[in-house]
């Protein structure tokens, strides 16, 4: 997507690596919509605890991360033991894996990878294969979101009142976005509509990354408190819900995304409202059975408790907002169950949530090896 600051307006991915010094490149999303800066990981171990602190978030955006920082690591291996290797690259993995617990994205791009390198063959060609298939993850996470936007930019009518939830735009994505793509899309063809952005405390990214971008685009939208969206559907002012998810499961049509997304698909439910969830198919998860296994990440209490901002003299700073002796819980995620949700979009179309494990093949699952304990007619 393109980026102004101020005269200067240029296009920029949320994700990148560069090559030549082996380093993950990424917007630092704390710092928006204040400050725009890209910053650089030398190393696996930084660039998942740039995932951890959020420097980087978003299903597609952390996936496209752990991919590169999945090659990072394999490439920072020195020697030709293969023995000694495969130990690194598993230490790789779980490092990456254990960055962010609740979003498969980084899960299924690291098994891709490794699923696709060979067996045996020497380290150097193991190591830039790695590099070649994170290149692949990331240019396929824009395509499905480009697909999302075709797919999906007839959701949004003229006139038509959208409600998003957290940020599952272009900064949550390599490009364009999920949940966003068809408001892009439906926007340069030129269709008037109105986006009403829940703000999602307690780190807001509702206000401050989805308005910075759909600001950054000029498409026409508003901050909203979270507890408003109930009050705005009751009089008839949201026409429209549309989401992203961290993890979808493939068996059941759960879909786990930030907190707060339950809450909005009860209302939209309660109010007869279109509620749709917006995924690549790196978001499909196909191997848990039920969205109670789907692992909740709690985050430190000082999010609820705290707020950062901008002060008069623009330093961002952090205040507290809540009682000095009380303490919080911050689970960061939810489960939506299927029976709330109008349809999963996909880039390969639109789907009832149970359908999806009908359409499993057309959607990327793989038939276990026989001896698996999973039984293909389940």
């Amino acid at each position: 997507m393109n980026v102004t600051i101020g005269s200067k307006t240029q296009p920029y991915r949320t994700v990148a690596f560069n090559d030549r010094r082996n380093e993950v490149e990424l917007i630092e999303q704390r710092l928006l919509p204040h400050q725009f800066k890209i910053v650089r990981t030398a190393t696996f171990r930084a660039t998942a605890q740039a995932i951890t602190d959020m420097v980087v978030r978003g299903a597609g955006a952390i996936g496209a991360t752990a991919a590169f920082g999945f090659a990072q690591g394999l490439r920072a291996f020195r020697g030709r033991d293969l023995g000694k290797f495969e130990a690194h690259l598993e230490t790789v993995f779980q490092v990456l894996k254990n960055a962010r617990p609740t979003a498969v994205d980084p899960v299924n791009a690291m098994t891709q990878i490794r699923a696709n390198l060979r067996a045996g063959a020497p380290v150097f060609d193991q190591q830039e294969q790695a590099l070649r298939l994170a290149h692949a993850f990331a240019e396929e996470d824009v395509r499905h979101c480009a697909e999302l936007g075709a797919i999906g930019e007839k959701l949004i009518r003229p006139g038509c009142r959208v409600l998003t939830h957290c940020n599952a735009g272009w900064l949550a994505f390599v490009d364009i976005g999920s949940a966003t793509a068809p408001l892009y899309a439906a926007h340069r063809k030129g269709v008037s509509f109105h986006v009403f952005c829940s703000e999602t405390r307690p780190r807001s990214q509702g206000s401050t990354l989805t308005a910075w971008e759909l600001a950054q685009e000029g498409v026409s939208h508003e901050v909203i408190a979270d507890n408003a969206a109930g009050h705005l559907m009751q009089r008839g002012e949201v026409d429209l819900v549309i989401v992203g998810s961290d993890r979808t499961l493939g068996r059941t049509g759960e879909v786990a995304n930030k907190i707060g997304t339950y809450t909005r698909a009860v209302l939209a439910h309660r109010h007869k409202i279109p509620f749709y969830v917006a995924i690549p198919l790196s978001t499909l998860d196909w191997d848990l059975h039920a969205g109670l296994e789907i692992p909740i990440e709690e985050r430190h209490e000082s999010e609820v408790m705290e707020a950062w901002g901008i002060n008069p003299r623009g330093q961002r700073t952090s205040v507290r907002v809540g009682n000095p002796t009380s303490h919080a819980r911050n689970p960061g995620f939810d489960v939506t169950p299927p029976e709330l949700i109008t349809g999963i979009l996909t880039p390969l179309g639109v789907f009832k949530p149970k359908e999806l494990w009908k359409h499993r093949k057309r959607l990327g699952f793989n038939e276990p090896k026989v001896g698996s304990c999973i039984s293909k007619n389940e």
